[in-house]
């Protein structure tokens, strides 16, 4: 299921739902007792994994870029590692920004490689081996929470407060990726990111287990292309509509929108709609950062083409609880070195 259907996110269970729960259960029994087994490998750097308890987007990628930054901040040096969904390399392998393309790494790794070395591999263990080779001290795991492949020092997990849990079902009846009950014994600390009542549950079972419980909000980066223009916004996220909606909130105007599957790859076909599309409405093409390093990183005429004409728009997680994230870090570190 490459896009998240909208029955996840409603309230109550809908007939689609209730007809997938079988499948559901059976899917949360095996993925949780994998998440709760003991890890296979671990690593000499400290391992901060930034997961969430979902499928789909809830700003994973920006928050590790922002972590990033406040870390060099206080002397240390951050990597990235992660597993590179939506490429066809299985690594370890360090991603060079303007070498290597979407089709070989993924777009989430384009995007982190221009903040900090990345590495790339579908074997967590074996990249986090590589990472120690490399000018690393620390090394942030964008996504992974549910892989107890490696050891994580500290997991850090983001809910959106504008959809929380979603229905509360397991994958493919809900967008839970194992029971929450589960995920939260794996959890070190839950970020709420944006603004809404749906993580009312998430915060709950972080009380219960005495978690501390930070804030967090995406906040676009100005963009002069969006302005006074009408928009033909499209998208290959998880959830599409999420970034629909953000721009709505940041008030612009979008007249028309199109979604594609998550980490969709653009045909010809696809860039020359899109082109035509908005051409002939006299609309302003405007996508993600993630889809835009996709584009760009496509050879052919079409796709100069539509990258020089679409707009992005980018955006920045602000923790609003930074000092105190900092500051868990610093101690877990402090920790490991008394250990070793």
């Amino acid at each position: 299921m490459s896009k998240a259907p909208d029955f996840w996110w409603k309230k109550g269970l809908s007939g689609t739902a209730m007809a997938l729960s079988p499948a559901g259960w059976l899917y949360g029994q095996i993925s949780g007792r994998r998440m709760l087994s003991a890890a296979k490998g671990s690593s000499k750097l400290p391992i901060i994994c930034i997961g969430n308890f979902v499928v789909g987007g809830t700003g994973k990628t920006p928050f590790a870029i922002e972590l990033a930054h406040r870390l060099r901040e206080e002397g240390r040096k951050p990597g990235f590692l992660l597993r590179g969904y939506g490429g066809r390399s299985k690594g370890p392998l360090l991603v060079v920004s303007n070498m290597h393309t979407a089709r070989q790494v993924g777009d989430e790794a384009l995007l982190l490689a221009r903040h900090g070395p990345t590495i790339v591999s579908a074997d967590r263990p074996a990249g986090a081996k590589f990472a120690e080779l490399h000018d690393i001290d620390v090394l942030l795991m964008d996504d992974g929470f549910q892989n107890p492949a490696l050891e994580k020092d500290l997991s850090i997990v983001l809910v959106d407060c504008a959809v929380g849990f979603g229905n509360g079902m397991c994958f493919p009846a809900g967008p839970l990726r194992a029971p929450a009950k589960q995920q939260i014994l794996k959890t070190d600390c839950l970020v709420l990111v944006g603004d809404g009542n749906e993580a009312e549950d998430a915060v709950h079972l972080a009380g219960r287990r005495g978690l501390p419980v930070l804030h967090a909000h995406l906040r676009p980066q100005p963009n002069e292309e969006l302005e006074e223009r009408k928009l033909y916004a499209f998208a290959g996220i998880g959830r599409p509509q999420k970034f629909f909606s953000s721009l709505k909130e940041f008030g612009y105007e979008i007249a028309k929108t199109r979604e594609f599957a998550d980490h969709h790859q653009y045909s010809e076909k696809d860039v020359q709609a899109l082109l035509t599309e908005a051409e002939n409405a006299d609309l302003q093409l405007v996508t993600t950062s993630k889809d835009m390093a996709r584009l760009s990183t496509s050879d052919g005429e079409l796709f100069r083409w539509i990258t020089s004409s679409t707009a992005t728009l980018d955006v920045r997680m602000d923790i609003d609880d930074e000092d105190r994230l900092v500051a868990l870090i610093r101690e877990k570190i402090r920790k490991l070195r008394s250990t070793t």
